[in-house]
């Protein structure tokens, strides 16, 4: 991966106040690096165009923060803007004193040159700030912004796999390797289920012992599930892993019915929760773009993210109950009951993860769609992870909505979303809606 770099660029002319102009260069460059180890600053404010091409013949970067530390006319931001195609986030400083005396920094009238610029240049794709270092919107915009371009970067270095193909009408899970690569700069590999089925059945149990202990400690009740099984899911799950490791694979769909029970007679759900815990998103069905979904979820959390379909409503709790077969991280189980295992609610056959989820105050629910046109949007939707046992046969999370649930319901069905969600552990609306900015993706908010 290319090393990621946020690039600080205070732009201004001598002609304004200069004590007030370095205080809040100062302060900018303390809140920046309170936010990311990946800054880089100048050594002075950049008050003229010589200074500026100086400092731009030092960085690489992969977010510039343009600040009108002062007024400063289109030159400037053309001089950036000529050399870098990263994602901007445009910062305009308030005033520091309005006394009827000396305009201090005119930062507002600057922003609007550059944002001209930015017009012009980027059609109007950047991101934009208008406040003090002290303020909370710019400290939550900036630290949004900064995050997101990080996972963009990564992005760009991602391996998917994509195990298998979609079981006949999940197709809205099936992507292009140039889809991929255009859109969200991510290679995308491809690889049949039936040549890692192949693989686990080559091992030996002395082999793959060390990943059934491995699981055994993560889960409740392993040991109920028949020997065959238990043996045949370590054979699988380390045939995942390897591949996982020999290839260097950041995330993962996977085929999972009806190949796993009918061909290896022993489901795929727990090897996707164990690499899910392993920090590998992995989702079930061969839904690409879920688990595409996932790693953005777990990229800006650092942690594990809940896959599922929307199966319950409940208008006067205001929830939506979100479940799947049994393929959830362990450390996603609510700790009252821990990461039971059991079988598939449909094929009688284990190990599959039985439990609900935890609670969390603060949830992000999230899914990359497409429209009938082929074009990408974002699914974003806020809530709270309810204190709530596992619903049905399987893994579940209720979400209580800020919006009325049956409004959503409905909304969503009618505009034609997929019926895979993810649910992030943690508040990253912001976050996702920056990202969708810069890749020119449209933002769907529930």
């Amino acid at each position: 991966m290319s090393e990621f770099q946020v690039a600080y660029i205070p732009v201004g002319v001598p002609t304004f106040h200069i004590e007030s102009a370095q205080a809040e260069f100062e302060k900018s460059k303390e809140l920046i690096s309170g936010l990311t180890a990946h800054g880089v600053y100048p050594e002075k404010m950049l008050l003229s165009i010589e200074d500026l091409c100086a400092y731009l013949d030092t960085i690489n970067p992969s977010l510039i923060i343009l600040q009108n530390i002062t007024f400063a006319n289109s030159a400037y931001p053309s001089e950036v803007l000529k050399r870098f195609s990263c994602p901007v986030l445009l910062w305009t400083l308030r005033e520091p004193v309005i006394d009827g005396g000396r305009l201090r920094l005119n930062s507002l009238t600057g922003a609007y040159s550059a944002g001209n610029s930015l017009m012009s240049f980027r059609d109007g794709n950047f991101e934009y700030i208008f406040g003090g270092t002290d303020e909370q919107k710019v400290i939550s915009k900036i630290n949004a912004t900064i995050q997101a371009a990080k996972l963009k970067t990564e992005l760009g270095s991602l391996k998917l796999a994509s195990v298998g193909h979609t079981p006949q009408g999940f197709g809205f899970g099936r992507a292009l390797d140039i889809d991929m690569l255009k859109v969200f700069g991510v290679t995308l590999e491809s690889i049949e289920a039936r040549e890692l089925i192949n693989k686990a059945i080559g091992f030996t149990d002395e082999e793959c012992e060390s990943f059934l202990q491995e699981t055994k400690e993560h889960t409740v009740g392993l040991d109920a599930t028949p020997e065959k099984n238990r043996k045949d899911f370590a054979r699988l799950y380390k045939a995942y892993k390897d591949y996982v490791t020999e290839n260097k694979i950041g995330a993962l769909s996977s085929r999972c019915w009806p190949d796993f029970f009918t061909a290896f007679g022993t489901p795929v759900c727990t090897v996707l929760a164990m690499l899910n815990d392993l920090g590998i998103p992995a989702s079930c069905e061969a839904d690409a773009y879920g688990a595409l979904s996932m790693y953005m979820g777990t990229q800006l959390t650092g942690a594990p993210v809940f896959f599922g379909d929307p199966v319950s409503l409940d208008e006067e709790e205001n929830t939506i109950t979100f479940w799947h077969c049994g393929t959830a991280a362990c450390s996603l189980a609510n700790p009252d009951t821990g990461a039971q295992v059991g079988v598939h609610p449909n094929r009688k056959l284990g190990p599959t993860m039985e439990f609900g989820c935890k609670p969390c105050e603060k949830v992000t629910v999230f899914r990359i769609g497409r429209k009938a046109d082929g074009a990408f949007r974002f699914f974003l939707l806020s809530g709270e992870a309810l204190d709530k046992p596992k619903q049905f046969s399987g893994t579940s999370i209720v979400v209580k909505t800020e919006a009325p649930s049956d409004e959503i319901v409905c909304r969503s069905v009618k505009e034609g979303w997929e019926p895979h969600f993810i649910v992030i552990y943690g508040d990253v609306k912001e976050q996702l809606e920056v990202l969708a900015h810069m890749l020119g993706i449209e933002v769907c908010k529930y």
